[in-house]
């Protein structure tokens, strides 16, 4: 193993006619495709695309959503799961509405409440409500209770940081010391937030119904209802109109 990375190492990096030329060499053979006839995989294409989608909807079905109803407190008749199955650590009671989109890709975590090793540990509570996206990458860190409202949507790579994980004091950090109770507080999402991409948000913050968070955006303290906010600190822009908080039907659609 040391000798192939030594080798690859004099290869890209020694100023070597021999080993510059191998170099150009192998990088042409390892680019090089094989000149095979398309017309075969038109059809193979779609077969495999096929294939692939019954195979993760088995899987999503006979192995993910069962196994990810284990961990609830009470399983909900319509779950959607994509790309695998949550992690979930630490103590934490999970309860989700119906008709919820999750990720595979997410994280679920629980604080340990009582620090005391001498008795059991409280139990942190995240609560989802109905008609709630949480896309990919995105971690849920809850301290005590972190609780998302009816029709959510949270983008990917969000992060709701219930607790930090670490102590500020340096010290007590270095010895792996948890963080202590003052940093650590509740999170709630009122129904229909919209959360961006990348967005973070803090301890003790509730976040209005209705609100759209940006991109980016890190949210240090609450922000009311009816809103876009923005930035770091997330902050107001503008409020919303009442035509973009009316429900719009199509005359042609029944319900």
């Amino acid at each position: 193993m040391n000798t192939a990375y030594h080798l690859k190492y004099w290869l890209k990096n020694s100023s070597n006619p021999v080993a510059t030329y191998s170099f150009r060499c192998l990088k042409y053979c390892l680019s090089k495709n094989i000149p095979l006839p398309l017309t075969p995989y038109f059809i193979i294409a779609p077969l495999f695309k096929g294939l692939s989608t019954i195979t993760t909807g088995l899987l999503r079905q006979l192995w993910w959503t069962p196994l990810f109803k284990t961990k609830l407190a009470t399983p909900p008749k319509h779950l959607y799961l994509y790309t695998g199955m949550p992690y979930i650590s630490g103590p934490l009671t999970i309860t989700i509405g119906e008709r919820c989109r999750i990720s595979g890709q997410t994280t679920f975590t629980g604080r340990y409440q009582n620090m005391n090793p001498q008795k059991a540990p409280i139990n942190a509570e995240l609560t989802i409500g109905n008609n709630v996206g949480i896309s990919w990458q995105t971690t849920i860190a809850v301290g005590q209770k972190v609780t998302i409202g009816d029709n959510t949507r949270i983008a990917g790579r969000c992060f709701l940081a219930g607790y930090p994980g670490h102590p500020v004091n340096p010290f007590d950090r270095a010895q792996g010391k948890p963080d202590t109770q003052d940093q650590v507080g509740n999170i709630v999402l009122e129904e229909n937030v919209w959360l961006g991409t990348s967005c973070t948000v803090l301890p003790g913050v509730t976040i209005g119904c209705n609100t759209i968070v940006g991109t980016g955006s890190i949210v240090t303290k609450s922000l009311p209802p009816n809103v876009i906010a923005a930035g770091n600190p997330a902050r107001v822009i503008r409020e919303l109109t009442l035509a973009e908080l009316t429900q719009e039907r199509d005359d042609n659609v029944t319900a």
